[in-house]
């Protein structure tokens, strides 16, 4: 095949997978916070806008069942009925984050939920990244001192260690965690909290990390009032936020709480 030849066979290649410009569907079906969206071919991952009463809804598609895609709701259904027309507003999942993000906290799309203003100077990265190859991992065979004495001795952490935590409520497991992100050598923590009742949030900003943690933080929410869905995608944030920090050079503790 000629040069030419070969150039347009590329280009006609990607123009076949390529997603269609301002895709846009309609809701035929709603099971509790389950849509099924005809005449929508987007790719799963994709998120999309439901044009409900009262609002759009925002919803991500989680499969498809012949010529009709599934979406799931990342918020309340309520308001959607058959008809309401749904148009993707992303191709692939994705987040804002950027240096701007420390001392804030933003819920599981990134949106600053502290009342202090929009967070600005975002670079958008995907959600669902490519893990890092195996080869190109670092051995784990330095120290990062939690700053709590017990731990540090008997538990010694390194640097790119998972660690799990495990204990029954009320047993003080958020206040560890908070005694760690206070006093540890990293320069960045990204919290997650996931699944928590909503009025121990602000507790746990305000009285656990304090000020001085919240200073080199990043505080991720999503209550158990929310979606499955958002809980799922706050971890998911926590973790793209947490990798962008790393990749700018910096050492970064990423703790979820929790991961159940």
């Amino acid at each position: 095949m000629s040069a030419p030849g070969a150039a347009l066979e590329a280009a006609l290649e990607c123009a076949r997978h390529a997603d269609p410009i301002g895709l846009r569907g309609t809701v035929v079906s709603l099971r509790g916070l389950t849509l099924l969206v005809a005449d929508f071919p987007a790719a799963v991952g994709s998120i999309v806008s439901v044009e409900a009463t009262g609002g759009a809804r925002l919803g991500e598609v989680v499969g498809f069942d012949g010529a009709h895609a599934i979406v799931m709701m990342l918020g309340l259904s309520a308001g959607v009925r058959s008809g309401d027309r749904v148009v993707r507003v992303a191709s692939s999942p994705t987040i804002g984050v950027g240096r701007s993000m420390l001392g804030r906290v933003v819920d599981g799309l990134g949106r600053p939920i502290d009342g202090r203003g929009p967070i600005r100077d975002l670079t958008p990265r995907p959600i669902h990244p490519e893990p890092v190859s195996a080869m190109c991992r670092r051995r784990i065979n330095e120290r990062l001192d939690t700053g709590v004495r017990v731990l540090d001795l008997m538990t010694t952490v390194g640097r790119g260690q998972r660690l799990g935590i495990f204990s029954g409520p009320g047993v003080g497991k958020s206040t560890l965690l908070g005694m760690i992100a206070r006093n540890t050598l990293a320069e960045v923590n990204v919290i997650a909290l996931i699944g928590e009742r909503g009025r121990e949030v602000r507790d746990f900003v305000e009285h656990v990390l304090g000020e001085d943690g919240l200073a080199r933080s990043v505080v991720v929410v999503s209550t158990s009032d929310e979606s499955p869905l958002m809980r799922v995608r706050a971890a998911f944030s926590a973790c793209a936020i947490a990798e962008q920090f790393r990749d700018d050079g910096r050492d970064v503790m990423l703790m979820l709480d929790s991961v159940t």
